[in-house]
């Protein structure tokens, strides 16, 4: 490993790391509470218990509370450094530390026009598919003593995929980009589709884009990595989905090839996860693998890789979306499980030996809309909460306390589309988020990506 790559190692490690939140799964054992999600009482948090009060309109864009203040660093539409316009549909999103003591944002596009009408957005020799729309940007941004973010430089840094959905930072300094389809050439496509491709957060152009294809072709979502392991966890959103992760054959280098398994309770084959769940319980787990872990035409057949784990015992999740590492966890999102299909958050916790498979337990549930409705994006702050961005009309940015009390962030006032890619500055003082806007290029409504600063250290958060 270089001197150089050490440094950024060390520079990027406060992003994957966060205080315990056990109390999260502990809050659910106290004396008297009832394990039932649907009467469990849902706590919110108010100034002093980790919430930060009620939203008050703060710009055109958001609503935060008092005290919050935000600047929009980027918005679709506008010409970046490379001379490309900024494309639309802002999705996931991961910050790092660069040697020069700027934060590099880097950046997904959820394209989702067809072939024969999508643009491609970058240069056609760097370009995975020439007919698809989808991409990612990477932005540099210098941040003054206040807080107050400054937009450097931007630039394509990887084109011609297809929805760039989220994904995950890695703790080498990398981010790794999910397609959350399985479209191919059957479809009118130039290559099949369905993969993850990795980025490094040093790079200062668009990189050659190579597929992840032993990390399996599915509809992926959201990636999270186990500095401890090396081993990353993936999401699928699908109606019926799986939980997986990957064992690379060797830490770091993802090309290298690996082993991908799906999550499976022990003693409970087929285990449905998506109501009837007790807050608190612990699930124990093994794995299961996949056997073909890139299988071909996938016309309509976009569960093969989840058919191949369920018929092996799999367990069963209902839209697995956000994906995010913190305190030796796994935290990820159900965005339609749980009793009332509103969404649940759920924890995988490594075992400490090889043969120990882990656990899974389920640390909130939301019973009604106005709590919490169609969890996306997560992400785990500096300070140990549990960062939440909604999936609907009327989104919100929501937290969660490290003992499991909920409270409002942020509201999207700008347009109707969802909240994506909540990340945290490496030294925590920023809260970077996005608003998506239109998935196709003919849409109306724009995409932006928005720094909010404030008294985060008087909250959860």
């Amino acid at each position: 490993m270089s001197t150089d790559r050490r440094s950024f190692l060390r520079q990027s490690s406060a992003l994957l790391l966060a205080p315990s939140l056990t109390g999260l799964v502990a809050c659910s054992k106290e004396p008297g509470r009832t394990a039932s999600p649907e009467r469990a009482p849902v706590r919110h948090a108010g100034i002093g218990e980790g919430g930060y009060g009620a939203l008050v309109e703060a710009g055109p864009e958001l609503a935060l509370p008092p005290g919050f203040t935000y600047t929009v660093v980027s918005r679709s539409g506008q010409a970046m450094t490379d001379g490309i316009l900024t494309p639309g549909a802002f999705d996931g999103m991961a910050a790092f530390a660069l040697a020069n003591g700027n934060v590099r944002l880097i950046r997904n596009h959820e394209n989702r026009d067809l072939p024969f009408t999508a643009r491609l957005k970058g240069a056609p020799e760097t370009a995975y598919d020439t007919r698809a729309g989808a991409c990612v940007s990477s932005l540099e941004l210098q941040l003054a003593d206040d807080g107050t973010p400054r937009l450097v430089r931007d630039f394509i840094s990887l084109n011609g995929t297809s929805i760039n959905c989220a994904g995950g930072p890695t703790p080498w300094g990398s981010w790794l980009t999910c397609e959350e389809t399985t479209s191919g050439k059957q479809m009118g496509w130039e290559q099949e589709h369905g993969y993850i491709f990795e980025i490094p957060a040093t790079a200062e152009r668009a990189v050659q884009p190579v597929p992840l294809k032993a990390m399996g072709r599915f509809v992926h979502e959201a990636v999270a990595v186990d500095p401890e392991t090396g081993i990353v966890y993936e999401t699928e959103d699908r109606q019926i989905c799986g939980f997986y992760r990957f064992l690379p054959n060797e830490r770091g280098v993802l090309q290298a090839g690996g082993t991908l398994q799906m999550l499976a309770i022990t003693g409970r084959e087929n285990y449905d996860t998506a109501d009837g769940q007790h807050v608190g319980e612990e699930l124990p787990v093994h794995w299961v693998e996949i056997g073909n872990p890139d299988p071909g035409a996938l016309w309509g057949e976009d569960n093969n890789v989840y058919a191949q784990g369920f018929t092996l015992g799999g367990a069963r999740f209902s839209r697995l979306e956000g994906c995010w590492y913190g305190d030796r966890s796994i935290y990820f999102h159900a965005t339609n499980g749980g009793d009332a299909r509103l969404g649940q958050v759920w924890r995988y916790r490594p075992g400490s030996t090889a043969s120990d498979g882990g656990t899974l337990t389920l640390v909130f549930e939301s019973p009604s809309a106005d709590v919490l409705n169609a969890p996306d994006n997560i992400a785990v702050s500096p300070r140990g909460g549990i960062v939440i961005c909604e999936d609907n009309t009327t989104p919100f940015v929501r937290g969660l306390t490290r003992d499991g009390a909920i409270f409002d962030v942020a509201k999207n006032i700008a347009n109707p589309t969802e909240f994506a890619g909540a990340c945290f500055s490496p030294d925590g003082r920023i809260l970077f988020v996005n608003i998506m806007g239109s998935t196709v290029d003919a849409g109306a409504d724009q995409g932006m990506t928005l720094a909010i600063r404030g008294p985060w250290e008087k909250g959860a958060l």
